[in-house]
């Protein structure tokens, strides 16, 4: 299991087609839009919201895409507004999502922060994800490993992870199997995707198995 990458062991579930690349994929991959009643288009990430849903695979270069070539317009089959900071705005969307998320966790005891606890946890809990702050020390970051079969992210700045535990900033997170660990991993996948600089590439060359 690499840093980052596809959990394996998940049922596909529903699918939905990516309105840019044309491709058929489980849905926890994409973000929702629909068009509002005054025919803006409005970005539907807890998939909750009424009428015919509108999906683009959850990925800065995509979503970027659909904006520029104006293929809201197209999927929807009518004129339709699209917010100039659309891509920014599910960006820091995602990043409270997923940090209100972690915040549950750890309300429920599911979730702890620091390196001795994280540390502790590796070697004593089943983790099923460790995150680390992407504005984090690589050194730091290095010394703590990904067990076999969790889920590693590096898609939160320190600030954002403080948030998420109650703290000013932090930089070492774990989360125990069950619970809200899959909306996490789910959640933290596509903030990768919008966040390629930071989570994305790191989590793609740093992988590191006790």
């Amino acid at each position: 299991m690499s840093r980052g990458g596809q959990d394996k062991d998940r049922a596909d579930g529903p699918e939905r087609r990516c309105i840019v690349t044309g491709e058929v994929q489980p849905k926890y991959g994409l973000i929702r839009f629909v068009v509002g009643p005054d025919g803006q288009i409005a970005p539907d990430l807890a998939e909750k919201l009424p009428g015919r849903g509108i999906w683009v695979s959850a990925d800065r270069a995509a979503l970027e895409q659909a904006v520029k070539k104006n293929l809201f317009a197209r999927a929807a089959r009518q004129p339709v507004t699209v917010p100039p900071d659309l891509v920014d705005l599910i960006e820091a969307g995602l990043a409270r999502r997923l940090t209100d998320l972690i915040a549950l966790s750890r309300k429920a005891g599911e979730a702890v922060a620091g390196f001795e606890k994280v540390k502790d946890w590796l070697a004593t809990r089943q983790v099923k994800v460790l995150l680390q702050a992407s504005d984090g020390s690589e050194r730091g970051k290095s010394k703590l490993w990904t067990p076999t079969g969790a889920r590693y992210f590096s898609v939160l700045t320190a600030r954002e992870l403080g948030l998420a535990f109650g703290r000013q900033s932090v930089i070492h997170g774990a989360l125990a199997a069950g619970g809200l660990a899959p909306r996490v991993v789910e959640g933290a996948a596509k903030l990768q995707g919008l966040r390629k600089a930071d989570g994305g590439a790191t989590a793609g060359k740093d992988e590191r198995n006790a």
